[in-house]
């Protein structure tokens, strides 16, 4: 079945009167892309560090609604009524039309993600492939909290994984997301995880993870602000989110770590690696190994003193 995705361009202060617009024509659904406040609303989530490039290059001064018909309405008599009431609500625009195939958006994405090899032990396999193979295998698919291995700090933080968890360890994921270093560790051998976020979404998503490796009954999925849920102590902690929220968690680490623990500290763009390292010391973890991959650091801390 083939959908008609019309497209129209607007300045941004015709934005909400266009929405509005598309809303009274449209049945089969809207779709805005509207990068006017992607820095604010970002930082409202986490950091700027987490932007990628080709979205800062996003112009910001226009708006772009896309209204989806099925394949039963008639594109002749949509258009002129849509194009009428743009006319009338004073909206100036430009318009285009594209056909979509609905298989198209639901499984074009999927050619771009498959399995990948991970340090000398770890596989991540989509769901939708078979793969034959005696390492580790995460099944993990892409889904709206981050985390799949694909971007270089989830990679970093699985390659430490891999190259620390020894077996019965137990482990702290802070902002788990999609739950993968959580469940890493665990299918590697750690005995027990506990992963937190903020966002509940993230948590339903880590949880459902979970229970597609088999490891429900020995991960904790919690919602809460950085490591407030955190109860005890761990050999092994992750912080795969960003500079600013590794900065402002690390002074309540050290107390979290077991003798000879260590902390994995990732999502750190390589222009804050000075800055991140300065106050990763001032919290009293040091610094035992560094790890960079395309512009990206990942910190691997011991409790200072040990």
């Amino acid at each position: 079945m083939e959908w008609t995705d019309i497209c129209i361009t607007v300045p941004k202060a015709d934005a909400e009167m266009a929405e509005a617009v598309a809303t009274m024509v449209a049945n089969g659904g809207i779709y805005i892309e509207d990068y006017s406040d992607l820095e604010e609303e970002a930082m409202a989530i986490a950091h700027i560090d987490l932007i990628e490039q080709e979205l800062l290059d996003k112009p910001r001064e226009i708006v772009l609604v896309h209204m989806y018909l099925a394949p039963d309405e008639n594109l002749r008599e949509v258009l002129p009524l849509f194009e009428e009431r743009l006319v009338e609500a004073g909206v100036h625009y430009t318009l285009n039309t594209t056909g979509v195939k609905q298989e198209d958006w639901q499984n074009a994405w999927k050619k771009y993600y498959h399995t990948m090899e991970l340090g000398k032990r770890l596989a991540i396999v989509p769901g939708w492939e078979t793969y034959d193979t005696t390492r580790t295998v995460i099944t993990m698919d892409p889904g709206m909290a981050f985390g799949t291995g694909t971007h270089e700090t989830t990679a970093l933080c699985l390659e430490t994984l891999d190259e620390l968890v020894a077996g019965g360890e137990r482990v702290l994921d802070i902002g788990t997301g999609s739950g993968i270093l959580a469940i890493a560790a665990l299918k590697l051998g750690a005995a027990e995880a506990e992963g937190v976020d903020i966002d509940p979404m993230c948590v339903r998503t880590a949880g459902e993870n979970a229970a597609r490796n088999g490891v429900t009954d020995r991960f904790r999925v919690l919602v809460g602000d950085l490591s407030d849920k955190a109860s005890g102590q761990y050999d092994l902690i992750t912080a795969n989110i960003v500079a600013a929220a590794i900065l402002s968690l690390a002074p309540g680490v050290p107390a979290l770590m077991k003798p000879g623990a260590r902390f994995i500290a990732s999502g750190i763009i390589d222009t804050r690696k000075d800055e991140v390292l300065a106050g990763l010391r001032a919290a009293g973890l040091e610094p035992v190994e560094i790890k960079e991959k395309r512009g990206w650091v990942c910190v691997i801390c011991r409790k200072a003193g040990e």
